[in-house]
């Protein structure tokens, strides 16, 4: 608009008419009356100007996969217009893909777009050496450009030379398992039983697994004896593991619960023992005199295995008289020799009956005549009766011989058994059995 008003100055003037000079107000009005309109012209030109340069939609989103896999990185580039998109690898400056072209010669790298919107950077195949920064750009003036990042994972992998192998140690000694692995993120080693029995340790407690690369066991006995896992992890799967065998070596040792057994005879007898030994032993029974029980009609042996357990068991049929005495079960291994007794002794019958003093008289079967006692009075003492015969006494004759047996008790024991068995019993007096005699003659007269 001030050029405008100057030009019609100008035409005034060369028409002759009289010349004039313009106020300093007008100017000052002039330009005050001109600047928003040259401002708005200025700011519009300068938007056209920008809206014609690309820009990216967001962020480039890192990235994690695991070796072996696909990675896919994606940028978003708005009103792209004439200009391009390329992707580099940031730690090595190298130029990955220019627009739709692959520039690297590197055969696992591809790039694709989706309507010249977003573009997509393949990489198959991945390797732990793809892990770093990627940056997507574009060529205006200046560049423009963002990066992410991708993280390569590798599941866990049990190195084999530091690993621990299986292993065979003495009872008491110190033992250290190792188990060592690799991969991304670190992995964390656990310990575990194979059988998933619980570890004891050496305070008397015991614990289900036991975390670090190295295990270690004081005073190790058997009851730490058997596979062991070593299990790496990292949040990658899978997990993997690796079987650790530890054998602890001890001489043999017997325990026996019933050292004396009793059996009548007929019966069926079995005795056991419990051995324990590792290396494995060797289990048998023998007899009082060292000779070895085989298997046959009267014996039989019974071994049961469990782990460095056994249990023996002899089985003897119809135990008789001869069977009855010792019996030892031995075990021996390359380490030692042990053995334990069992003592078998005889259990009277039940249907024995024990000899105990009656206080009822046998019954006597005799045929007796009848007896003269006046008569009986004077005949002469007679010699001793045949004690074996059941037969009544005379009086005088047992009168003295119970006299005889009361200042001598150790008279044989066999006469008295007899005469008790006969007679009530000795304690009842000489009275008692004079009335007992005196009765008998009356009931057989």
């Amino acid at each position: 608009m001030l050029s405008v008003a100057t030009e019609r100055v100008s035409r005034h003037a060369a028409r002759g008419r009289r010349a004039y000079t313009v106020p300093m107000a007008v100017k000052h009005l002039i330009f005050a009356l001109s600047l928003p309109a040259f401002v708005a012209v200025v700011t519009e030109a300068a938007m056209d100007i920008t809206a014609d340069i690309p820009k990216f939609t967001g962020p480039i989103l890192n990235v994690t996969v695991p070796v072996g896999r696909e990675a896919v990185l994606e940028c978003g580039v708005d009103n792209l217009s004439n200009f391009k998109v390329a992707w580099l690898r940031v730690d090595t400056q190298t130029i990955l893909t220019i627009h739709s072209h692959v520039i690297t010669k590197n055969h696992r790298i591809a790039v694709t777009h989706s309507e010249h919107r977003t573009w997509y950077l393949h990489i198959r195949d991945v390797r732990e050496s793809d892990r770093g920064w990627y940056m997507c750009q574009i060529n205006t003036d200046p560049m423009k450009s963002q990066i992410g990042y991708l993280d390569v994972v590798v599941p866990p992998d049990i190195l084999d030379y530091p690993t621990s192998t299986d292993m065979v140690v003495r009872e008491g000694s110190n033992v250290s398992l190792r188990c060592a692995a690799t991969g991304s993120p670190e992995p964390t080693i656990a310990w575990r039983r194979e059988g998933g029995e619980a570890i004891p340790l050496g305070n008397g407690q015991e614990v289900p697994s036991i975390d670090g690369t190295t295990f270690n066991i004081s005073k190790v006995n058997r009851l730490h004896m058997g596979p062991y896992l070593c299990i790496a992890s990292n949040g990658v799967p899978p997990s993997v593991s690796k079987r650790i065998m530890l054998r602890v070596h001890f001489p043999p040792m017997i325990w026996i619960q019933n050292q004396l057994v009793g059996a009548m005879e007929g019966q069926q007898i079995t005795l056991e023992c419990h051995s324990e030994a590792y290396p494995r032993s060797i289990n048998y029974w023998t007899m009082d005199d060292g000779n070895i029980i085989s298997e046959g009609a009267k014996y039989e042996p019974v071994l049961v295995d469990n782990a460095y357990k056994v249990h023996m068991k002899l089985t003897i049929r119809s135990v008789s008289f001869a069977d009855y005495g010792s019996y030892k079960c031995v075990a021996k291994n390359s380490l030692g020799e042990t053995d334990g007794t069992i003592k078998l002794y005889h259990i009277p019958s039940p249907s024995t009956q024990k000899t105990t003093t009656s206080t009822t008289a046998a019954p006597i079967n005799l045929s007796l005549e009848k007896v003269d006692t006046s008569k009986q009075r004077s005949r002469p003492k007679e010699p001793a009766p045949d004690l074996g015969t059941n037969e009544i006494f005379d009086p005088e004759t047992t009168k003295e011989r119970d006299l005889r047996l009361r200042s001598n008790p150790s008279e044989t024991s066999q006469d008295h058994n007899i005469h008790d068995s006969f007679f009530f019993s000795s304690a009842m007096g000489l009275w008692a059995r004079w009335l007992w005699l005196v009765a008998v003659v009356v009931i057989f007269t």
